[in-house]
């Protein structure tokens, strides 16, 4: 999961699509925001439908999902927990899981979605500036994909 081929492969993937720069973030950062539901298992599969719904770019949007890593999974399933209690009023304490199975955690269902949306959200946000940033950035070194990226400007549409 953390090759470092693969992700480098899949960010030139990115960043040489040929779509406008804000379409490639917005695909990118609704992934993010999946990413941090907690809905372990499903991301993928709601990447894909929202991007079918949303009509986003399906490779940025599943890459988005993919973001909470297992490694980053635990912590950012404690914050949310947190942050959602606190939110809800309640006494801040440690969240107390045998798994990651939706089971496990459904008891503490309404203090998770509140505080992994806003975790979401906010990850989301700065994952559409970063995105647009770096794909514009990197065109901009290929005088062809700098001046498509004028041209999808100035139409603000994607070119065909």
């Amino acid at each position: 999961m953390l090759n470092k081929k693969v992700w480098k492969k899949r960010l030139y993937t990115i960043l040489s699509l040929d779509s406008h720069p804000g379409h490639i973030a917005a695909g990118f950062a609704v992934g993010v925001f999946i990413s941090f539901t907690p809905f372990f298992g499903l991301h993928t599969p709601i990447a894909i439908a929202a991007a079918f719904l949303l009509r986003l770019n399906k490779v940025t949007c599943i890459t988005g999902a993919w973001v909470n890593t297992p490694l980053t999974m635990v912590p950012v399933l404690g914050l949310s927990y947190k942050l959602g209690k606190m939110l809800r009023g309640g006494p801040v304490q440690e969240l107390q899981f045998q798994g990651l199975e939706w089971r496990y955690l459904e008891k503490h269902a309404s203090s998770l979605l509140i505080g992994s949306s806003i975790l979401g959200f906010l990850a989301a946000v700065i994952a559409y500036f970063a995105c647009y940033y770096l794909v514009v950035r990197f065109r901009a070194k290929d005088a062809l994909l700098a001046e498509r990226v004028k041209e999808m400007e100035q139409v603000g549409e994607e070119l065909e």
